[in-house]
C-alpha cells in the first residue's frame, strides 16, 4: 500500500510543472491578443480593427509517462517571440505618433506666424487727416464780403484712369470666357476639369476661385484630393507660398487616403522651402518618405530629393 501512494505521488509531482506551464503560457497569449487589439485601435481608430490571427491551443493530451516538457518550452519560446514582436510594433507606433504631433505643433506655430504677418495693419484713428477746418478771419479784422470770402478748399480731382486698364480687363475676360466648360454629367469631375484648365491656361486668379468652390462642394468627393492640390499649386504658381502650405497641409490632413495627399506633402515642403523655413522643410520630407515611401512615383521621389538637397536635410 505505501508503494503504491509513493507511485501515486510521483506521477501527480511529475504532471503539475506541465500543468502549471500551460496555464502560465495561456495567460500569456490572452494578454498578448488584449495588447493586439489595443495596437489595432490605436493604428485603425476610425476603422474596424483586424482580429487577431492567434487562437487558443488545443490542450494536447499526455499520455502516462510522456514527458511533457519539450512542448510546453517550445510553446513559451513562441509566446516570447510574440511578446517581443508586439513590443516592438507598440513602439513604432507611439513614435510615429509622436512625430505626427510634432509635426502638426511646428505646422500650428509656422500658421499662427503666417497669419499674423499677412493680418492688415490697424489703421490709427490719430493718425488719420483731420478735417480742412472753415476759413477764420484774424483778430481785428473787418469780416470780409460774402463775395471776396474764400471758399473751403478742394481737393484736386483725381487724374483719369487710362483707358488701356478696361480694354486689358476685358482682354482677360474674354480668354477666361474661351476656355471650354466640360460636361461630361459628373458635376464634380466638370467642376475640377475646369478649374484644371483655367490653372493650365495660366489664370490663377479664376483657377483658385474654381478649385475652392470645387472643395467646398464636392469636399466628400474622391475629386476633393486632386481640386484641394491644384489649389495649392494656383497658390504656389501665382506666388503665394503661405496660401498653398495652408491648402497642401489641410489635404494631406483631411484626406491622408486620398488620390493627391503625396502630392501635397511634397509640395508642402516645397512652399516652406520658399517661406525660408527649410527645417520644417525637412521635417515634411521625412513625413512624406515614412508614410508613402514605398509606393511614391519616380517624379515625387525626384522632387522630394532635389528638395531635401536644396534644404540642406540630414
Amino acid at each position: 500500500m505505501r508503494n503504491a501512494l509513493f507511485a501515486t505521488s510521483a506521477v501527480l509531482l511529475a504532471f503539475a510543472p506541465a500543468a502549471t506551464a500551460q496555464t502560465t503560457v495561456e495567460g500569456r497569449v490572452d494578454r498578448l491578443e488584449k495588447e493586439m487589439r489595443a495596437v489595432q485601435r490605436k493604428v485603425f481608430p476610425g476603422g474596424q480593427p483586424l482580429e487577431a490571427e492567434i487562437s487558443r491551443p488545443a490542450t494536447p493530451t499526455v499520455a502516462p509517462g510522456s514527458p511533457a516538457s519539450t512542448p510546453i518550452a517550445d510553446l513559451t519560446a513562441r509566446v516570447g517571440a510574440l511578446e517581443s514582436q508586439l513590443a516592438s510594433v507598440t513602439g513604432q507606433v507611439e513614435e510615429n505618433s509622436f512625430k505626427l504631433r510634432q509635426l502638426e505643433e511646428a505646422f500650428n506655430r509656422y500658421k499662427t506666424e503666417t497669419d499674423a504677418r499677412l493680418a492688415p495693419p490697424a489703421v490709427d484713428p490719430a493718425a488719420a487727416p483731420a478735417a480742412t477746418a472753415p476759413f477764420t478771419p484774424p483778430a481785428g479784422s473787418a469780416a470780409l464780403p460774402a463775395a471776396t470770402r474764400p471758399a473751403a478748399t478742394k481737393p484736386a480731382p483725381a487724374p483719369a484712369k487710362p483707358v488701356a486698364t478696361p480694354v486689358a480687363s476685358e482682354e482677360r475676360k474674354t480668354a477666361v470666357a474661351a476656355i471650354e466648360r466640360p460636361s461630361t454629367g459628373n458635376a464634380a469631375d466638370d467642376a475640377y476639369s475646369y478649374g484644371f484648365r483655367l490653372w493650365d491656361a495660366k489664370f490663377y486668379p479664376e483657377a483658385q476661385a474654381q478649385l475652392k468652390a470645387t472643395v467646398e462642394k464636392y469636399g466628400d468627393s474622391p475629386i476633393a484630393s486632386k481640386a484641394q492640390n491644384l489649389l495649392g499649386r494656383a497658390y504656389l504658381d501665382d506666388g503665394k507660398p503661405a496660401l498653398a502650405s495652408v491648402a497642401f497641409y489641410e489635404n494631406y490632413q483631411k484626406r491622408p487616403r486620398g488620390d493627391r495627399a503625396p502630392d501635397s506633402l511634397a509640395y508642402l515642403g516645397e512652399a516652406l522651402i520658399q517661406l525660408k523655413k527649410p527645417s520644417d522643410a525637412c521635417k515634411v520630407y521625412q513625413e512624406l518618405d515614412q508614410v508613402y515611401g514605398a509606393t511614391l512615383s519616380a517624379s515625387l521621389k525626384g522632387m522630394m530629393a532635389k528638395g531635401r538637397a536644396t534644404a540642406k536635410c540630414s
